[in-house]
C-alpha cells in the first residue's frame, strides 16, 4: 500500500495537488501518519538478545485509522477483548443496508447522517426486544462505509444477544429475529433519517432518489440476520473482527504496475470471484473515502452492552444467576491489551527469540520524540543509554553529517596545502 501512495511516481502527492479542496483535513493527517507509520525517525524501542547480544530496534507504529499494519493487528486485539467481556450467550449477526440510490446522499451529508444511521439502526432491533418480548438486549453496531470493489456503500453489522434482561436482572433466551418484518420498517426509518437531516435546498436536490428508494423497494431495504453456528467465542471472535476489518486487505492487492492497481472481489449477484484494474488515482479517491472523520466513532454499543450501564447489568444478571443457578454471564475478568511480547508469546509458546542463537530478547529502552527531537525515555542501565544515544545518530543521520563534515574540512585543508606547496615552489 505504501508503494501505491509514495513511491518514485509520487501519487499521493499530485493527488493532494489535484484535489486539495475536496480532500477533508482529517484525511491529509491519516494519510501522513500512514506515511510515518514504522519510521525509527518517530521514535523506536530496543531489545538485545541474551546470547548473541544481537540488537533489534522496533520502531513505533502510528495506531492509524487508515494503516494497514496497524488495523490489522488492532482488530485481533479488539476482536479477543470482545470475545472476553461479552455474555457468553448466542448471539446474531445482524446486516441493515440502505438501496444503491441512497449510497450518494449519504456520502454528500455523511457529516449529518452517519452517526444518526447507526443509532436508528440499533434502535430498530432493541424495539423489538423490548415491546415484543419486554426485555434489552446488548447491541455492538459497527460501521461499514464500504463494498467489494471499495465504492461508498454504508451499512451497519451488528452483534445482537439472543435474549435480554428484564428489569429484575433476569435473563430470557430468544432465537428468532424477524428480518423480513424488519425490512420495511428500517426502510420508513432511512427515509425518515434523511428527512428530518437535510435542510429544504437539500431535500429538493435528493427527493428524486428518496421516491425511487421507497417505490422501487417494495418489500423494504434489505435486513439480513443468519444463524451463526458453532462455538459462542469463535461466534463472537469471527464476527468482531468482521465487523472492524479495513475496507480492502493488501492480500486482495493482485498487481500495481505504477498506473493501475488490480484487486480482487467477490460479486454478490453471481458469488464469484473477479479482478477489477482501475487507475491509481481512481483507487486512492475509493480509499480515503472511508477514513472515519476525527473522533467520529465506527463502533458503538447499546442496550445492555451501552458504556454507561454494562457494569450494572452484569451486576443484576449476576445476582440473579445466584438465585436461579443458571451460570449465563461469567465473573468480570480484568481485561487488558496485550504486549507485543504477549502476543508472540501466545501464537509460537515462547517470548521472541534471536534467530541467530533462538535465545530471548530482552527489553532494554525505548526512545521518543520530544518537541521534535529524539530523546531517551528510558534505559534500563548506563551502557542501554549509550546504546541508545548511539542509535539515535545513526537514525537522524548526525554521525554521517558529522563525518561528512569533517571529509570536507579535510578535503579543503588538503587542497591548501597543495596550493601552497604550488606557491612555494614557483617562488
Amino acid at each position: 500500500m505504501k508503494r501505491i501512495f509514495f513511491d518514485e511516481h509520487r501519487h499521493w502527492d499530485k493527488f493532494v495537488t489535484k484535489h486539495r479542496d475536496k480532500i477533508r483535513p482529517n484525511v491529509l493527517k491519516e494519510i501522513e501518519k500512514f506515511r510515518q507509520c514504522g519510521d525509527p525517525k518517530n521514535g523506536f524501542k530496543l531489545f538485545v538478545c541474551e546470547g548473541c547480544h544481537d540488537l533489534r530496534l522496533v520502531p513505533y507504529r502510528c495506531k492509524g485509522r487508515f494503516c494497514t499494519t496497524c488495523s490489522c493487528g488492532e482488530t485481533e486485539e479488539w476482536a479477543r477483548l470482545l470475545e472476553q467481556d461479552v455474555f457468553q450467550v448466542n448471539h446474531r449477526h445482524v446486516v441493515f443496508t440502505v438501496d444503491e440510490g441512497l449510497r450518494e446522499v449519504f456520502l454528500m451529508h455523511r457529516d449529518k447522517l452517519l452517526k444518526e444511521f447507526m443509532d436508528e439502526a440499533a434502535r430498530v432491533v432493541k424495539e423489538y426486544f423490548e415491546k415484543r418480548h419486554k426485555i434489552t438486549p446488548g447491541v455492538i453496531a459497527g460501521l461499514h462505509t464500504f463494498g467489494a470493489r471499495i465504492n461508498f456503500n454504508p451499512h451497519v453489522h451488528m452483534l445482537v444477544t439472543m435474549g435480554g434482561m428484564k428489569q429484575n436482572g433476569e435473563w430470557k433466551t430468544y432465537d428468532f429475529i424477524p428480518f423480513e418484518m424488519l425490512r420495511k420498517q428500517w426502510q420508513t426509518v432511512v427515509l425518515k433519517l434523511i428527512r428530518r437531516k437535510l435542510n429544504d435546498q437539500e431535500k429538493r436536490q435528493v427527493q428524486q432518489r428518496l421516491q425511487s428508494a421507497y417505490s422501487e423497494n417494495g418489500e423494504g431495504f434489505y435486513v439480513y440476520a443468519p444463524k451463526q453456528k458453532g462455538n459462542v467465542k469463535q461466534q463472537l471472535g469471527y464476527i468482531g473482527r468482521y465487523i472492524r476489518r479495513p475496507a480492502i486487505a493488501v492480500s486482495r492487492i493482485e498487481e500495481y504496475d505504477g498506473k493501475t492497481v488490480t484487486f480482487r472481489y467477490r460479486d454478490k449477484t453471481d458469488g464469484k470471484e473477479k479482478t477489477e484494474a482501475i487507475s491509481v488515482e481512481e483507487f486512492i479517491a475509493r480509499l480515503i473515502r472511508h477514513i472515519p472523520d476525527e473522533n467520529f466513532k465506527t463502533i458503538r454499543y447499546y442496550g445492555v452492552y451501552s458504556r454507561r450501564i454494562k457494569a450494572l447489568c452484569k451486576k443484576l444478571v449476576s445476582l440473579w444467576q445466584k438465585e436461579a443457578r443458571k451460570w449465563i454471564v461469567k465473573a468480570k475478568q480484568m481485561l487488558k491489551r496485550r504486549t507485543w511480547s504477549e502476543r508472540i508469546r501466545e501464537q509460537t509458546g515462547k517470548p521472541p527469540c534471536c534467530p541467530k542463537c533462538e535465545s530471548y530478547y530482552e527489553y532494554k529502552g525505548e526512545v521518543c520524540l520530544d518537541e521534535g527531537v529524539l530523546k531517551v525515555k528510558y534505559a534500563r542501565c548506563a551502557q542501554s543509554k549509550a546504546c541508545l544515544e548511539r542509535m539515535i545518530n545513526d537514525v537522524t543521520g548526525i554521525k554521517e553529517a558529522k563525518n561528512n563534515k569533517e571529509k570536507e574540512e579535510a578535503r579543503q585543508g588538503n587542497t591548501k596545502h597543495r596550493e601552497r606547496d604550488v606557491h612555494l615552489s614557483a617562488v
